[in-house]
């Protein structure tokens, strides 16, 4: 599995602040909806400035709705097979 700097680096190209601090949660191995209730139960407890990095296997079509409805952006890349999004606070 690739450092976090690598999963950072992939998010450059998107418009993630990947210079804020970061916190990873990898959720490749987690069958729905396991997934979206790991990173939707992670972002509160992070300060305001923490860019979330969530790994998963596919793209997580179901969480950029409920992201939307709490104000948080996204960007999501291709990296391999894995699907890796940032979520940071508007």
């Amino acid at each position: 599995m690739p450092e976090l700097e690598d999963w950072t680096a992939e998010l450059e190209e998107t418009a993630a602040p990947t210079d804020s601090d970061t916190e990873l949660v990898d959720v490749r191995e987690m069958g729905p909806p396991d997934p979206m209730v790991e990173t939707l139960e992670t972002l509160p407890e992070l300060p305001g400035d923490v860019l979330l990095v969530q790994v998963n296997d596919r793209a997580p079509q179901h969480l950029y709705p409920k992201l939307d409805d709490r104000g948080y952006e996204y960007a999501s890349v291709e990296v391999g097979d894995a699907v890796v999004t940032g979520i940071w606070q508007r």
